[in-house]
């Protein structure tokens, strides 16, 4: 029997569920979202996802590939599967690709924006870091700069993680201030568990003058994640952006 592969783009609010990866008795975005499709394609369907977001953190653009032994219909299929889904994910485009096409494989960047409110808004509770301190954003966007420079990331990674190497290629990273908003942009060939968070709060160390920006660079060269300061919280992270080569469209 043929079988057609798919991308679908997704977007979710992470703070209800932990994390994206299946786990035992805990309610993950996998979990829920192969259950939905399941039920609409008839059949046991299991997805993998561009990458695992953590616990509470959030996706504005996410992609998963699944298999279907029946060609599928764009907007037949976003109506049916967002009337399905909780409302906390939402399904945006959906994507015929090669068979051999992976989410988590194919992609050549990933984006993660870091938000950070510098006043009390009862509208972001769960979706952004509230943060009431004076920082200074140009040296923190100097320290910022130097990660570009840098391959090798094991001071920001989580110690038990199951990876061959900690190399990772930044080729973007910057705060950018919009009025009582902070948001950190960081894009990179792929991240290690942790990582982004972890550059984030050690980032505000440099911006409360805790840190210079020699601090900074040694705790780059150190490669111990004990020397990195506490991970920012997970509510204010949004993976926002996967790049995939066109020509494995179809």
């Amino acid at each position: 029997m043929e079988t057609y592969r798919y991308f679908l783009e997704i977007a979710y609010k992470g703070s209800n569920y932990h994390g994206w990866q299946i786990q035992v008795n805990a309610h993950t975005l996998q979990e829920e979202i192969e259950k939905k499709l399941s039920i609409l394609l008839g059949r046991p369907t299991t997805i993998m996802g561009s990458g695992r977001t953590d616990t509470g953190v959030h996706a504005s653009q996410q992609f998963l590939h699944f298999d279907s032994d029946t060609e599928l219909d764009q907007t037949t299929f976003l109506k049916k599967i967002n009337g399905i889904l909780p409302t906390d994910i939402a399904a945006y485009s959906l994507r015929k690709v090669k068979p051999d096409a992976h989410t988590r494989f194919d992609a050549i960047w990933r984006s993660y924006v870091y938000k950070i409110s510098l006043r009390k808004n009862p509208f972001e509770e769960n979706s952004v870091w509230f943060l009431f301190k004076q920082l200074d954003v140009k040296k923190m966007n100097e320290a910022a700069r130097l990660l570009l420079n840098h391959e090798d990331f094991q001071c920001f990674s989580k110690v038990h993680t199951d990876v061959n190497n900690f190399n990772c290629t930044i080729k973007a990273a910057f705060w950018e201030q919009k009025e009582d908003q902070l948001l950190f942009h960081i894009t990179a060939n792929r991240f290690l568990r942790g990582m982004v968070r972890a550059i984030v709060g050690t980032l505000i160390e440099v911006g409360t003058g805790k840190i210079s920006l020699e601090g900074f660079l040694d705790i780059l060269d150190s490669k111990d994640r004990k020397k990195a300061k506490a991970s920012a919280p997970a509510q204010g992270l949004y993976l926002c952006s996967i790049i995939y080569p066109e020509n494995i469209f179809i």
